[in-house]
């Protein structure tokens, strides 16, 4: 399994505050590209294969749902507002770690009541968001503050990384996104002394659960010729499910969501590709949630995208659940696609 994959999901970095992992992107992609920046913190790693051959844009989000603090009870308790889309209902008695701004982490839980004071009526649904607190244990705000925390720290779910009864399965916070930057180093690890007639920029952008904003910045300064956004779909191999994407059954080829219709000639291309390698992949689609293709593919005068997503069970949660046959399948694939898109290939697929 992807060494690089397992250690990405303990990085914490939420949106707008992505250090931790753009940290470890560069410390990564120094040794095989050239490494630069746009001006909002997405990372860029440049190898070149051929100089004037087509841009290929490959990214991942650096970022996770997270939150933010926004104050402090008068009994110690930390006050929160979401960074990025969360439910309610998942988030009671779950172990946070607030980052303050000096890099020190201090664990928490968001408490929950005990079901012998529960009224009839808070039975009934569940708890508002602006009702909750963290729980540092602390005996006042004085002590809170002493270490170090105030308004705008970061806060980030808290969970080892595990492998489960089959060791495919892996248990963690952060693989949406933390699968698409780990495959971007990956998939530069494959390409290592290989040739590629193309230049291959392996992005991880900021912000992307509040608005695609750092795809936007980096796809405009890349200005590609080729958009693959690298990301992750709902499992649906639950019970009852109705087991459309399930894990196991390969990378999912993402044909529409709501930040874009991915492009025919391109996704045409891609399964190709996995037909002829015998790469296993699944096609899928969201009415809801988009991905950093609905940036990339709107850059300068446009560029064919696609999104490739990877499926996970109980997406936007402290703990979710990916397989390791879907993130290999993910990386074979972009490895493989970056082996073969020169520009009469890239001009095909653009102007057919």
């Amino acid at each position: 399994m992807s060494k690089t994959l397992k250690e990405m999901s303990m990085l914490n970095g939420i949106p707008g505050n992505e250090k931790e992992v753009r940290t470890y992107m560069k410390e990564k992609l120094t040794p095989l590209s050239t490494v630069s920046f746009d001006g909002l913190g997405s990372i860029i790693g440049e190898k070149i294969g051929l100089k004037d051959g087509p841009k290929i844009m490959v990214a991942g989000h650096m970022d996770e749902v997270g939150f933010l603090v926004t104050s402090i009870t008068d009994e110690g308790y930390i006050k929160f507002t979401p960074a990025g889309g969360w439910w309610s209902q998942v988030m009671l008695a779950q172990q946070l770690e607030i980052t303050t701004s000096d890099g020190k982490k201090i664990r928490g839980v968001i408490g929950a009541k005990a079901p012998h004071i529960l009224t009839k009526e808070e039975r009934k649904k569940p708890v508002e968001m602006k009702k909750m607190f963290i729980d540092i244990g602390v005996d006042g705000k004085e002590d809170a503050q002493d270490l170090g925390i105030k308004p705008g720290d970061m806060i980030t779910p808290y969970i080892i990384q595990t492998e489960l009864s089959n060791p495919k399965y892996l248990l963690g916070k952060a693989w949406d996104n933390r699968v698409g930057c780990a495959a971007v180093i990956d998939v530069l690890n494959n390409l290592k002394g290989k040739p590629h007639k193309n230049r291959f920029y392996g992005v991880g952008t900021v912000m992307e659960e509040v608005g695609l904003r750092g795809a936007t910045t980096s796809a405009n300064t890349i200005q590609p010729d080729i958009g693959i956004a690298l990301d992750t779909t709902i499992a649906y191999d639950f019970p009852k499910g109705n087991k459309h994407t399930k894990l196991g059954n390969g990378v999912g080829i993402m044909f529409k969501d709501s930040s874009m219709v991915g492009h025919k000639g391109l996704r045409d291309y891609v399964i190709s590709v996995c037909e002829t390698l015998d790469i296993p992949f699944q096609l899928t689609y969201l009415e809801r949630g988009g991905t950093d293709g609905g940036a990339m593919h709107m850059a300068h005068s446009g560029a064919p995208t696609i999104a490739l997503c990877l499926p996970v069970r109980y997406l936007h949660s402290h703990t979710s659940i990916v397989h390791e046959d879907d993130y290999d399948a993910m990386v074979k694939l972009v490895t493989a696609l970056i082996e073969r898109l020169d520009k009469e290939t890239v001009d095909q697929i653009t102007y057919q």
